[in-house]
């Protein structure tokens, strides 16, 4: 579309005097008004209309002008006549060029004068060194439009022919070169305002004719000129209306005389005022004070320097133009719009490069994240798969959540989030993928790292909670199971539900099993309990899983292994709380963990009834049952236990009997029986205890409690008063006892009891009570032949074995007894004790009697001679046995051995008194023979008064017993004069007794 005439600010001031000339015929006179008051305004309404402005028909107006100038060819208004009728022309001229005015049919609505807008360059812009611009076309066109200005182009040159001196003949020149340029004559138009900027250097028009001049010397590719043109606009640093496009057609001046350097800085500067401090990174659309004519005129220069930078050295130029910082507001538009242009002409690793080389530059610019996503982009449309993975890595390192950018930027980072995510996404899935085929711990590694950056950066996205499954998937693969549960846990707990959290907190539990596998020894523990408390979230969190039955008991039994009692028990009950209830193995399960939680924490009660529960689940057939029946056995059992320990002895009894109730076969019932005998003998229940054990020996002969069961049953018959049972029982006890103490004591034992059993109160009657005492001897023999060490109890039953032997009237066999003891004990050693000394002692003093019996039958008859020694070597054999068993040191038996060794003396004195005579003696010798016999007999005597006083200085030891008293009453007989008042003296020590 042509450009209209625009009139300048001279021509409007004249605009209105000529209008005044033009309807002066058909002006009314108005009457003159007085000056207007403050006052008269009071009250006084007035209508202002719209102005139209002033219309009026070209034509007529034209003509009306002609007519003036024929009528007044020396008024002093027709220069502005003049002038304003060649602006009229030029109106016309436009009006028959572009149609109707919107003023209606034959008229023109004068416009506001102002500045003609620059003309806009050719685009797009061939780069220097190639075949020039078609020459610009001027704007009149054909020959027919050129002659619609010739009429305005005389009238100037008439104008300054005729007034050369005008003062606004710059006006006039400036519309004369404008009609010449609207006409097609650019040479012209180029002429005239040359005459304009020489003439008139201080002209208000001088930046428009300036701006002028440069168009049309550029369209007539006289670039130099132009840009000579063009540099007076910028040189007076005063931005005028043409300034920013003098400055935009400068560089292009430039540019098309190849001075690319030259050309760039006029085209930022362009830049700088448009964009410095305006830019807001968004499209030019949006930024704030940016019409559509600045918009076009940015994108014009924006393609113009990309042009430049082309031809240059590419985005390596660009750098040197950046050094203001300012332009650092919109640098990222340079780089763009140059990779862009490498993209039209299919350079892709230059616009990749270009980029790539801002991104570089400005790591933490807003705008680099976007082009950096531009170089995928172009890697991805060229089948670069290589450099779309190694740039994709590179954007996530740079752009992620702990990088410096996202610290910089935050806003921006927020902006960059779904391409963020969208690359962490496709490198996690693409090298868990490779993982998962190469199985090496690097790719694994990486793969969990893109997984983890995507989590972290996105945590709540809807879609993080299936990556984060994907990371648990792939820890699991790679067999880092203690992660692994971790990040099942994250997935299926702290998200919201989504369709992998039942999976993924199932595979939890999978993961910590795996984990326990390889762990040590001491983390074990830790991790099956980690375990189970991950089974009850799972549990909590997916009460209708169907894998919840399962996954509980699983926990129960878990929890038993590790001695969580409570816990195992609390968790077996909710698995049987089930709704829908768990399987039958669920809840067997859960059965057997409350069972065997009960009874390890003492609940034996509840112990029985959870078995009872299990049996009651278990088919007759079940291998399981004997173990299952042998548990419930053991609960009933442990209960008598309890019981007995708290002395509930009865009751005690009563579980103990009960297992054979409760499990009739099995092997705990031998040992409930015998502790029932024992509750029994605890309660002295005698008759009860003597049952039971009867019938624990012979139910269980092989028991290895029937020894023991043995003990007690010795033992009840012993409490009952039943001798003979318990003697034989006792007996019984030492034929099997290996502790050879133990068989020794029941040996012993057996013997006594045997003996009590022949007592008047032990035996029914003479025959048991003989069969006791048979019992009783047989015994204490197999006692000595058993037992010969220690001594004591071996002197001690040879003593008793004596004693039986003379019970029963074998005197034989009792002596033979004493002798036996005898020589054991004096063969004894060092155990030898006192008890068997004195029992050797009484043993010894016993064996006296048979040679005083024997001293005692020889009587001193004729043959005396043969008599006297015979009676004497008896004696010496009686006072030999005397001695020995005077010499065991036992006060008793020694204090007898002496009276009786002093007696003996006395006897034979006595005897010797009494021998019989010879005879045919006269009395004189009758009377000789008894004084001889009273001096052999005397001596006797002096021995048994020696002895005798010997055994009564005892009491002075503190001994007086039988044997000192017979001593005492002996001397008295002997030695009246001396010991015949011994009385007193004998009271005294029997009172001291």
């Amino acid at each position: 579309m042509r450009r209209r005439s625009r009139l300048t600010a001279p021509a409007r001031r004249v605009l209105p005097a000529l209008l005044g000339l033009a309807l002066a015929a058909c002006a009314t006179k108005v009457p003159r008004e007085e000056p207007p008051t403050i006052g008269m305004m009071a009250g006084r309404p007035y209508d202002l209309p719209a102005d139209p402005g002033v219309k009026a028909n070209d034509e007529a107006t034209i003509a009306a002008y002609r007519d003036y100038l024929k009528k007044a060819p020396r008024d002093p208004q027709r220069p502005q006549a003049l002038r304003r009728l060649g602006d009229l022309e030029m109106d016309s001229a436009d009006s028959r060029l572009a149609g109707p005015a919107t003023g209606g049919p034959g008229t023109t609505v004068v416009p506001p004068v102002a500045p003609a807008a620059p003309a806009a360059a050719p685009r797009p812009l061939p780069a220097p060194g190639t075949a020039e611009p078609a020459a610009r076309t001027p704007s009149g066109g054909t020959t027919a439009e050129a002659q619609n200005y010739q009429h305005a182009v005389r009238l100037y040159q008439d104008l300054l022919a005729a007034y050369p001196n005008a003062p606004d003949n710059d006006t006039v020149l400036y519309q004369l070169a404008h009609a010449y340029e609207l006409g097609g004559d650019l040479e012209s138009a180029l002429r005239v305002l040359d005459r304009l900027v020489q003439q008139y250097p201080r002209t208000a028009l001088l930046d428009e004719a300036q701006f002028r001049r440069g168009e049309l010397m550029f369209a007539m590719h006289n670039y130099h000129g132009a840009e000579q043109a063009y540099g007076t606009i910028l040189a007076t640093r005063v931005h005028t209306p043409y300034f920013e496009r003098a400055l935009y057609m400068h560089g292009w001046s430039l540019y098309k005389q190849d001075q690319l350097e030259e050309a760039l800085k006029s085209f930022f500067g362009v830049l700088d005022l448009k964009l410095i401090a305006r830019d807001n990174e968004a499209g030019l659309d949006t930024i704030a004070g940016l019409s559509r004519a600045d918009r076009e005129l940015v994108e014009d220069t924006l393609r113009v320097v990309s042009l430049s930078l082309e031809n240059l050295q590419g985005a390596d130029s660009i750098p040197a133009f950046m050094a203001p910082g300012l332009r650092r507001d919109y640098e990222f538009r340079v780089y763009r719009q140059l990779g862009e242009l490498y993209l039209a002409q299919e350079r892709v690793k230059d616009a990749a490069d270009t980029f790539l080389a801002f991104a570089r530059r400005h790591p933490l610019h807003t705008q680099s994240p976007g082009l950096r996503a531009r170089v995928i982009e172009i890697y991805q449309q060229g089948g670069f798969d290589t450099l779309v993975l190694e740039a994709k890595r590179e954007y996530v390192q740079r752009y992620g959540l702990h990088s410096e950018f996202h610290s910089a930027n935050p806003a921006a980072w927020n902006k960059w989030q779904p391409l963020l995510k969208e690359f962490l996404t496709e490198l996690a899935q693409r090298d868990h993928a490779i993982a998962q085929k190469s199985r090496k711990p690097e790719d694994y590694t990486a793969a969990a790292g893109w997984y983890r950056q995507l989590i972290e950066a996105f945590p709540t996205d809807p879609a993080t909670a299936r990556q984060n499954f994907l990371l648990a998937e792939l820890l699991f693969e790679s067999q880092h199971y203690g992660e692994a549960a971790i990040e099942y846990e994250k997935s299926a707990y702290q998200y919201l539900l989504h369709p992998k959290s039942a999976d993924a907190g199932y595979a939890a539990l999978l993961a910590y099993v795996e984990q326990q596998k390889r762990a040590a020894p001491d983390e074990q523990p830790r991790i099956e309990r980690a375990g189970v408390d991950s089974a009850l979230r799972f549990a909590a969190t997916f009460p209708g899983d169907a894998r919840t039955g399962p996954v509980l008991a699983n926990a129960a039994e878990k929890l038993y292994a590790l001695h969580d009692l409570d816990g195992a028990t609390q968790v077996a009950q909710k698995v049987l709380a089930l709704q829908p209830p768990a399987g039958p193995p669920q809840q067997r399960v859960a059965w057997t963990v409350i069972a065997l939680a009960a009874f390890d924490s003492g609940a034996f009660d509840r112990a029985e009834r959870a078995y009872q529960e299990l049996l009651a689940r278990t088919a007759e057939g079940d291998p399981q049952r004997a173990a299952l029946t042998e548990r419930l056995a053991a609960s009933v059992y442990k209960q008598g236990e309890q019981a007995r320990a708290q002395g509930r002895l009865r009751e005690a009894v009563g579980h103990f009997d009960r297992v054979a109730v409760v499990a009739p076969l099995s092997p705990i019932r031998a040992s409930a029986q015998y502790d029932a005998a024992a509750a029994l003998i605890a309660l002295k229940d005698w008759a009860n205890a003597a049952r039971t054990l009867e019938d624990f020996r012979q139910r269980f002969p092989t028991s290895p409690l029937l020894d023991d069961a043995g003990d007690k049953l010795a033992l009840v018959y012993t409490e009952s008063g039943q001798w003979a049972l318990a003697a034989g029982e006792y007996e019984r006890v030492a034929g099997r006892k290996v502790d050879a103490a133990v068989a020794r004591a029941a040996l012993w034992q057996a013997a006594e009891l045997y003996e009590k059993a022949a007592a008047p109160a032990g035996a029914a009657s003479a025959a048991d009570a003989a069969n006791a005492r048979s019992a009783a001897a047989r015994t204490y023999e197999a006692y000595v032949q058993r037992f010969p060490e220690p001594l004591e109890p071996a002197i001690e039953a040879r003593s008793r074995l004596a004693r039986l032997a003379g019970e029963r009237g074998d005197t034989a066999a009792a002596l033979a007894w004493i002798r036996r003891l005898m020589e054991a004990e004096r063969a004894g050693g060092a155990g030898r004790t006192d008890r068997t000394r004195y029992l050797g002692a009484q043993a010894a003093m016993v064996l006296t009697q048979q040679p005083y019996d024997e001293f005692h039958k020889v009587a001193l008859v004729e043959p005396l001679k043969k008599n006297l020694a015979l009676k004497k070597s008896r004696m010496e054999a009686a006072l030999q046995a005397y001695a020995l068993a005077a010499a065991y040191g036992v006060a008793e038996v020694s204090t007898n051995a002496t009276y009786r060794t002093a007696e003996l003396y006395r006897e034979f004195g006595q005897a010797l008194l009494a021998s019989e005579r010879p005879r045919g003696l006269s009395p004189d010798e009758l009377e000789q023979y008894n004084v001889l016999l009273e001096e052999q007999a005397f001596p006797f005597d002096e021995k048994a008064v020696a002895m005798h006083e010997a055994n009564a200085r005892h009491s002075a030891e503190g001994i007086y017993d039988q044997w000192i008293k017979g001593s005492y009453q002996a001397l008295a007989q002997l030695r009246p004069l001396r010991y015949g008042k011994t009385e007193t003296s004998e009271d005294t020590i029997d009172a001291i007794r």
